[in-house]
């Protein structure tokens, strides 16, 4: 039975308000990104515990901690960005999810990240030793310019690394934005496939620049997503980032009204493609 999860900061900015939005639509699961308009990564002690009382309050899950990690040029210092990761590890347990969403970098200036997978697979390779005897693993997002922006380079970085530490968060809008491909599911969902264990909910129209599609009505095939889900019994968290006000490179924005009409598309598509959700 697959899960419902959100990047809430899309609906408020107030995270008290993210909670009580959720847990009013029977949404069990949040994927923290941004609390307050400060990032997750950002929060001092006192506001990090203030952040798991108030999910444990309202009953919620954390489906991943939503990271801006492997969101760097390559050409910038590694040690601190490595220590950003560590940091991000330590959320996941503090906030008990096996979870941290990531990405796999950007090429320096001018070049193409295609040129850099060794340097891609080393750093991946150096979490991996950060993430050795926890119960913590690497979710990579597809996105737009970073090495992992193709299906294959997608499976590439998986296969490559060779650790079940590492697996995919599969968002279909990001190929159709960024590889410009509107029929994910035929092309690329097969081929990666094998290592997604997180899905992300956002669908996107050919040619549209910041604003997503209500799920369901862009070149995002989520319905058809969501068959293949079902048919494969997928028990995964699938979160929702609908983007339908306003999308960027670290974040979005829908709100509260928007934010209830994609929630209740995703349940009917759902329901029509027989994916039994809790």
């Amino acid at each position: 039975m697959a899960k419902l999860s959100a990047f809430a900061d899309e609906v408020v900015d107030d995270f008290r308000g993210q909670v009580e939005f959720l847990a009013k639509e029977k949404v069990g699961y949040i994927e923290p990104r941004f609390v307050d308009k400060k990032n997750l990564m950002d929060l001092n002690k006192q506001e990090l515990a203030e952040v798991r009382q108030l999910i444990r309050d309202h009953g919620l899950k954390v489906s991943a901690i939503g990271s801006p990690i492997g969101k760097v040029k390559l050409d910038q210092p590694f040690k601190p960005h490595l220590d950003r990761f560590k940091h991000a590890v330590e959320l996941a347990q503090y906030l008990e999810t096996p979870f941290i969403r990531m990405f796999s970098y950007y090429a320096p200036e001018g070049k193409n990240i295609d040129d850099y997978r060794f340097q891609v697979m080393d750093r991946m390779v150096a979490k991996l030793e950060v993430l050795a005897g926890t119960n913590v693993m690497m979710v990579h997002e597809n996105e737009a310019h970073i090495y992992g922006h193709s299906a294959a380079n997608c499976a590439d970085l998986v296969k490559t690394v060779d650790s079940p530490k590492l697996r995919l968060a599969y968002d279909p809008a990001n190929f159709v934005w960024g590889e410009k491909i509107t029929n994910n599911v035929e092309v690329c969902w097969p081929v990666v496939k094998p290592y997604v264990v997180h899905i992300h909910i956002k669908d996107w129209k050919l040619g549209a620049t910041d604003v997503g599609s209500m799920p369901g009505q862009g070149d995002g095939q989520i319905k058809e997503l969501l068959a293949e889900l079902a048919a494969m019994k997928y028990d995964g968290c699938m979160t929702m980032e609908p983007h339908l006000q306003a999308g960027g490179q670290f974040g979005g924005s829908t709100g509260p009204e928007l934010f209830s009409q994609a929630i209740a598309a995703v349940r009917n598509l759902s329901k029509e493609v027989g994916l039994k959700l809790n």
